[in-house]
């Protein structure tokens, strides 16, 4: 293996001028994900960071190493989010200008956050390289320092520190699982890491629907993804830096991918019991553990990346995650249609423990009998096993059921 572009050394200066400004955040264990791996498994908090991500550490160590000239000049950043509020607040504490370039689209929490810490934001294209295409051409008419989102030795190494944290946390570490989008974090933390503990497993996770390290990795250079589409748009980078990618070879274990079900799972998971709140991209590696728990050599540490979420999509994420996890179950039947049958209807259902969420009746349809009604029923339950519970009473006393 070669020596890596950022060392120990790199991270351990960025922790110095990090001291005072990056909070050191919490390692929380959590009993469901310790159960299912048969192991110890901790949550490093990043999401209750300064800004609500980890971007903090990178974005002020590299801003920090301007010169008076270039700090003079402001910077320029493009984000989904996350990075930008890092950037602004970063900025506004060693005193320069920053411009942020966003896609269009980009959550409203995440705009009005990073315009409060005091940046001027920008709207470009529909993806995070979109906008990054566009701070690179402000940069050149302005003069302005790009502050890359992960493809910088300083932000690589501003990232690195929460390795540093979680192996004086965590001593007996035997397995890390990191969030993936164009690699900044997952390669500080590795670099951390493995220059202390090389036998520790250093695992990569992205959105399926945003992978783009997996074939990058084949095919054995930084190759861009045709299209890209997750809910986590935190981690949605359609393709890894030079420096990123070389970091990811040399010292990460292994990548894998989730579907939009599993984080909506993990999210419902570290929002019900480990009372966190945690956007899409920042539950990607419990994401991860839940899906194959196997893999994972305890004890484990699941990095929670980040907790900026815009509250219309964790309505929406958290209703996809009760649906994923057997906690909302559709189905319709046909009963008599004559006073009393939709009360006993719903008898049965009260007494099997399930909540009506919704109900619709249909009198008229090309298979229904002139004295039948169709009612369409969506119900709240305590998860698979209820579901079936539900299912086998009602189907016990005489009613046929069809599945949406």
């Amino acid at each position: 293996m070669t020596t890596p572009v950022v060392g120990r050394d790199e991270i351990e200066a960025a922790r110095e001028i990090l001291t005072g400004v990056a909070r050191l955040t919490p390692l929380e264990g959590s009993r469901p994900l310790s159960e299912r791996v048969g192991g110890p498994v901790l949550l490093k908090c990043e999401n209750l960071q300064r800004t609500g991500s980890f971007k903090i550490r990178g974005a002020y160590v590299r801003i920090s190493r301007l010169s008076d000239e270039e700090r003079a000049c402001g910077v320029v950043a493009a984000s989904a989010g996350n990075h930008a509020q890092g950037v602004a607040l970063a900025a506004a504490l060693l005193g320069t200008h920053a411009t942020v370039f966003m896609p269009d689209g980009a959550p409203i929490p995440k705009v009005e956050a990073t315009k409060a810490y005091g940046a001027d934001v920008r709207f470009s294209g529909v993806t995070v390289d979109d906008a990054l295409q566009a701070a690179n051409d402000f940069s050149s008419v302005t003069g302005a320092v790009l502050i890359h989102p992960f493809d910088h030795v300083d932000i690589v190494a501003g990232q690195g520190t929460v390795g540093l944290e979680i192996l004086e946390q965590c001593p007996e570490l035997r397995t890390v699982v990191v969030s993936v989008g164009g690699g900044g974090l997952i390669s500080g933390i590795a670099a951390a890491i493995k220059s202390a503990r090389p036998e520790v497993r250093v695992v990569g996770v992205q959105a399926a629907g945003a992978a783009a390290f997996p074939a990058s990795l084949r095919s054995g250079r930084p190759t861009p993804l045709d299209s890209m589409s997750t809910i986590a748009d935190g981690i949605a980078v359609g393709c890894p830096g030079d420096l990123t990618y070389r970091m990811v070879h040399e010292l990460v274990d292994d990548i894998v991918t989730v579907s939009e079900d599993a984080l909506s799972r993990a999210l419902l998971l570290c929002l019900e019991r480990a009372k966190l709140v945690v956007e899409p991209a920042g539950v990607a590696a419990v994401a991860a553990v839940m899906d194959d728990p196997p893999r994972f050599e305890p004890p484990v540490v699941a990095v929670l990346s980040g907790g900026n979420i815009d509250p219309v999509l964790l309505l929406r994420v958290l209703r996809h995650g009760m649906a994923a996890a057997g906690r909302y179950l559709s189905f319709r039947l046909r009963i008599p249609d004559r006073p009393g049958e939709l009360a006993r209807l719903l008898g049965e259902l009260a007494a099997s423990g399930a909540n009506v969420l919704d109900i619709e009746h249909q009198r008229t349809g090309p298979h229904l009998h002139v004295d039948e009604v169709e009612v369409a029923l969506q119900l709240e339950t305590r998860g698979q096993e209820h579901c079936d519970a539900v299912l086998d009473r009602l189907r016990a006393v005489g009613y046929p059921l069809a599945f949406h």
